[in-house]
């Protein structure tokens, strides 16, 4: 099924192994086979992969995109860090056991959804410890 992609100027998009960069004006362009897809937006770096399930988010990403190359040391990563994650935060365990699911079952890119919703719920998480830490 065709996927059709719209660029902002000077946005990036990760493409089956090639990044890509827009030129200085709106594009857009059909994708008309399977391969990775990400934009820049939801690229996470080492750097950028602060949190428990930043680095989690991150080496699902990596699952994604290097494909068989690394796979079998991503899934080692993946699995220590969901294990150190649950110890700390049981509240995550639907999630994560969702996530892992689809991790099994190879579908990386609806498992990095489920990881971006695991940042989104960590950062809800810490906000609350904060403000409770500041009510005392």
């Amino acid at each position: 099924m065709p996927l059709k992609i719209a660029l902002k100027p000077k946005e990036k998009l990760y493409i089956g192994g090639a990044v890509i960069m827009n030129g200085g004006t709106h594009g857009e362009f059909t994708v008309l086979n399977s391969t990775t897809i990400l934009r820049e937006k939801d690229i996470l770096t080492e750097e950028t992969a602060t949190s428990p399930c930043r680095r989690i988010y991150l080496t699902v990403q990596l699952m994604y995109m290097d494909g068989n190359e690394s796979l079998a040391q991503h899934h080692k990563n993946y699995w220590s860090l969901v294990e150190d994650v649950m110890k700390a935060a049981p509240s995550f365990e639907k999630l994560l056991i969702e996530m892992s699911e689809l991790i099994l079952a190879e579908n990386y890119y609806k498992a990095l959804k489920l990881a971006k919703k695991s940042i989104e719920k960590e950062t809800e998480v810490l906000k609350h410890a904060e403000f409770s830490s500041e009510c005392v």
